[in-house]
Parts: structure tokens; sequence; C-alpha cells
């Protein structure tokens, strides 16, 4: 588990799953003590993304460090992103919620991916969300960015108060997602990443689905696919 404040909002990160997949949670930091085993004061809400694999183990490592998750969003429903988010809601009693044009992938385990590995994962969110929509959780507040071209449903969640933006598989450091899947699209997928995302100011710090972080000023110079 891995973390990094970033003016008033801390994001702590977990790698998770067959292909390593980054699990994001987001929390407004209070200054208590978050290390293993300590602290008994009344627990820090988190805001989680893409609960990839091992929900009670997400939900064990948290609470040990003296966390609840507040609510669950998806950046989109591949299965390598929806692993453990049954049992991570079951567990926690957190709502999830994804992006409306995501709806097919949710349900579809052929669409998602999962019927691949014999895993066969559905999701039933709590609620659908629109383009640009304004949210709020964990006393943080944060906006829903459309992107599709990775999944036709593809999403990314903008704090725009704190600088950070989690872009699930649209955007990596130095390069895109894949759009080889069903429902993707290269010629969508860089149209959102233009009008979308490289609008952010430069020093949006990139918490990508997999790989490193980067900042929006990086990929506006480097990355070869925009």
């Amino acid at each position: 588990m891995k973390k990094r404040e970033i003016g008033e909002a801390a994001v702590g990160s977990m790698m998770l799953g067959m292909v390593q997949t980054n699990c994001y949670f987001v929390y407004k930091e209070d200054g208590k003590d978050h290390e293993a085993g300590t602290g008994t004061d009344e627990p820090t809400p988190v805001v989680f993304f893409d609960p990839a694999d091992s929900g009670d183990r997400i939900y064990e490592a948290l609470k040990d460090r003296n966390f609840c998750v507040e609510a669950i969003y998806l950046t989109h429903a591949h299965f390598d992103h929806i692993g453990g988010v049954k049992e991570l809601a079951e567990l926690s009693g957190a709502k999830v919620y994804c992006y409306e044009n995501e709806k097919r992938l949710c349900e579809d385990t052929e669409y998602n991916l999962s019927a691949d590995y014999g895993l066969n994962l559905t999701v039933n969110p709590d609620g659908f969300l629109k383009d640009n929509e304004e949210l709020s959780a964990a006393g943080l507040k944060f906006r829903l960015l459309a992107t599709p071209g990775h999944t036709e449903g593809s999403c990314c969640y903008y704090f725009y108060e704190d600088g950070i933006l989690i872009s699930g598989d649209t955007l990596f450091e130095g390069s895109v997602g894949r759009t080889d899947f069903p429902g993707g699209s290269m010629s969508t997928l860089v149209r959102s990443c233009r009008e979308k995302l490289l609008v952010l100011p430069d020093e949006t710090i990139v918490y990508p689905g997999h790989g490193p972080a980067t900042t929006i000023g990086y990929e506006k110079k480097y990355n070869s696919f925009l």
C-alpha cells in the first residue's frame, strides 16, 4: 500500500489482480496515524476506485489502517477492474457507481472479457453517472469526465481542487489504453484525451490503471499517441 499527499487530499494505492491493476483510494488528510495496526480514532472515510480483485483483502487492509470505504467508483468495467467490487461493497456497505454508458460492460461477461478467463464477473451499480457530473464523497469534491475509447463508457475522475486525475485505462505514462477490445476505438480515445484531459492544468497528477503516475504536462509534451 502506497500513499501520496496532494494538498488536502491524499492518494493511496494497491496493486492487485492478474494484470497488476492499480487500485486507488483518495481521502482528506486528517493528520491521523494510518500505519498498520495503529489508531483507535473514528476511521477516516475514503473514496475507492476500481477494486480489481480480493475485496476482502482490500477491506481488511484499509480497516487495519483505520480507513473505511464510503463509496466505490469505477473507471470502466473490464474484468481486471471489477474483480473485488462485489465483496468490497458487501463488507463495507459502500455503494458502487460508474458512468452511464458502461452499463453493457457491467452486465455482459463476454464484453467485459471476464468470460475469457472463466470468471464471469458482473457488476450491479447502485447508480449510473453522467458526463461532467459533480460528485462528493469522503469530504472531497470531484467530477466525472467521460473519456470513451478504451471502452464505450470509460471515464476519469478529476479532483479539481487537489489536482488529481484517476484515469483508469484511458491515459498512461507515454501511452493510452488498448482499443482492440469490444467497444474500443482509437480515434475516439485520442479525441477524449485531447478534449477532456490535455486541457487540464499541466501540474495535474495522473493516476492510471496500470503503470506509474504521470502529469498532464508530461503527457502533453512526450506522449506520442496524442
